[in-house]
């Protein structure tokens, strides 16, 4: 084996068996592979507009080469059509922006893994689910996006865990955590629109992230009434976002997107709405000072720090990243924390697109 991360079907003697010995050489996420012959390498490598040695990036922690051969191998293996290589390259080219910092989420000690949210024509084109069980299993683009970025992180990336990878827990999503929007469904513009991004564009936004936090309410039939649930799931002390503040997301079932919407409300009165509610007393945080005196040099400076200060869970409302997925009936929405102030999500164009009302920057990071 060579930088690659895998080794290829005409690289070991004949009669092996290649998915034992990928597992043998702990070149898989823990599940089986697809054996990357040369003839599904070419076709991948094709796909992503030839040259085998070009280099895509490089993936941190251990900066190894992701060449497209590279590249086209991880998709291969993790069971990816030719036509999800375009996603998967722009996740990866998000991810290892500066402003991610994927060393830091690859290495931590936290759960946190790389979310990745794919707007525009692609997702439909390629079959991607929005719809129900969008964060779950059944579908092949979401699952083998999904798996060929994890992958590209463990055998590139060296996030390998117990080695480089320090997770005390991790979560399901260091599998695959790949979804699409439900634009077809969703009562609001799409993300990448309000971005800045033509509707015929399309997108990958990756934010480093908890699971999902099942928020449910089958009662309220307006908007303060269903966002109300959503700032009760967002205003704890317990995940990363309350004590290191940062970016999160928010994923609106079809059920109450709509009733939202049905308010009259808009995409920026729902984040201001959840910025404005969703906050912790300081003192809650701080455990009342019982441990010593605590600053929390973590939050932003103009935070209050009096115990009775009423804490924001993130800096701003452009701090909340909102989405509408998932199936069409069952009045269910999702927060998802993020990893805190350590990393910012990126929002990229696939295949050159670029916003038409000039760069869009979250936090430094520029979509190109």
């Amino acid at each position: 084996m060579s930088a690659t991360g895998a080794v290829r079907a005409d690289a070991v003697a004949d009669g092996t068996d290649l998915v034992e010995a990928y597992f043998e050489r702990g070149w898989t996420d823990g599940l089986p592979v697809v054996p990357p012959t040369r003839a599904r390498i070419d076709i991948m490598v094709e796909a992503l507009g030839g040259d085998p040695a070009f280099l895509e990036c490089k993936v941190p922690p251990r900066w190894g080469s992701l060449t497209r051969e590279v590249l086209a191998i991880n998709l291969v293996m993790a069971g990816c059509r030719p036509d999800y290589a375009p996603v998967v390259r722009a996740a990866l080219l998000a991810l290892t922006q500066t402003a991610f910092n994927l060393n830091g989420v690859q290495a931590t000690t936290h759960m946190a893994a790389p979310l990745v949210i794919v707007n525009g024509p692609i997702a439909q084109r390629i079959g991607m689910n929005a719809g129900h069980n969008c964060f779950g299993s059944g579908n092949r683009a979401n699952a083998t996006i999904g798996r060929a970025i994890r992958l590209v992180l463990l055998n590139v990336g060296g996030g390998t865990p117990g080695d480089l990878d320090k997770a005390t827990l991790g979560h399901p999503g260091k599998y695959s955590y790949c979804i699409a929007e439900n634009e077809s469904a969703s009562p609001f513009a799409p993300y990448h629109v309000d971005k800045g991004f033509a509707a015929e564009d399309s997108t990958v936004f990756a934010i480093a992230a908890e699971p999902p936090h099942s928020v449910t309410n089958h009662v309220a039939n307006d908007a303060r009434g269903v966002l109300d649930s959503i700032v009760s799931a967002m205003s704890t002390i317990a995940h990363n976002n309350a004590v290191s503040s940062g970016h999160c997301a928010v994923v609106l079932g079809i059920e109450h997107a709509r009733t939202i919407a049905g308010s009259g409300w808009k995409r920026a009165d729902i984040r201001h709405y959840l910025w404005d509610r969703a906050r912790n007393r300081f003192g809650d945080l701080a455990f009342e000072h019982r441990y010593g005196r605590i600053h929390n040099r973590n939050l932003p400076a103009w935070y209050g720090r009096d115990l009775e200060s009423r804490v924001p869970v993130v800096p701003s409302p452009d701090n909340i990243h909102l989405f509408v997925a998932g199936g069409e009936a069952g009045r269910f929405s999702a927060f998802i924390p993020g990893w805190g102030h350590m990393s910012n999500p990126v929002l990229r164009g696939i295949d050159g697109a670029a916003p038409v009302s000039g760069p869009v920057c979250v936090d430094g990071a520029c979509q190109l």
